[in-house]
């Protein structure tokens, strides 16, 4: 996790909370009176009832809002607290960060009194239908192919799990993976590509080939021309999911 002491340094500016998402993830913990945050970065779609954020990355606990919850240096596998600390825990987008994911998810089960939600993606989906990986930098999408958790291996170590679609919205402002399907553009921003783990991961030598055929495409027209479709949709599932579990 030393890696989000580089990754992190960008995430106050590129990856704000989106309200959208922010909506299922709050529906989706219930109405549970004090949550904890595990893998919590800058603190994004934190609601008000979280009593304590986990987050291994000194450079990632910096950048949390001021009147955040507090908040503890610690990983996932080794959870600082005490045995059904809270009503619900959630992990979100962090998953595929841990170590060691059984370990990880035994901890939660642990702390959690009634429910656990995580939010992750199901990499076949994305592969598919993300024009970017698919197109460009297929090289990113191998590199999440070596770390991406399958839904249902996750589902089956929480012990069951309830599976919801999370669609990204075409403005969202959460600047993860795929936040910028519809404003392609934005990918050839370095800013933005530093706060999106799979390609700040890649590397620039290896993404510079995909995103020059990206430049040249957008300045032709020939991606519009392609994914003219996209135009037309206001949010799209490229398969990131919510996962819920009660105890």
């Amino acid at each position: 996790m030393a890696i989000y002491d580089t990754l992190g340094a960008t995430y106050g500016r590129t990856r704000q909370p989106d309200a959208r998402i922010a909506a299922q993830i709050h529906a989706a913990l219930g109405n549970a009176a004090d949550v904890i945050n595990v893998g919590a970065g800058t603190g994004s779609y934190e609601p008000p009832q979280t009593v304590l954020a986990v987050e291994p990355s000194q450079i990632m606990l910096a950048q949390r809002p001021p009147r955040s919850a507090p908040a503890v240096r610690a990983v996932a596998e080794r959870l600082p607290v005490r045995d059904n600390a809270a009503d619900a825990v959630m992990a979100l987008l962090t998953v595929h960060h841990w170590s060691d994911l059984a370990a990880g998810i035994a901890e939660l089960r642990r702390v959690a009194r009634r429910r656990i939600v995580i939010l992750t993606w199901d990499q076949r989906i994305f592969r598919e239908r993300f024009w970017l990986v698919r197109e460009y930098l297929p090289q990113a999408a191998a590199f999440d192919d070596t770390r991406a958790i399958p839904t249902d291996r996750l589902a089956t170590l929480l012990g069951g799990a309830h599976q919801e679609p999370v669609h990204v919205p075409h403005d969202c402002t959460d600047g993860f993976g795929a936040a910028y399907w519809r404003r392609p553009h934005a990918y050839l921003d370095p800013q933005v590509r530093a706060g999106i783990s799979m390609l700040a991961q890649t590397g620039e030598d290896v993404l510079a080939p995909g995103l020059a055929q990206l430049t040249d495409d957008l300045a032709t027209g020939h991606w519009h021309d392609r994914h003219a479709d996209l135009i037309a949709l206001d949010t799209i599932d490229v398969g990131y999911r919510l996962l819920v579990t009660d105890l």
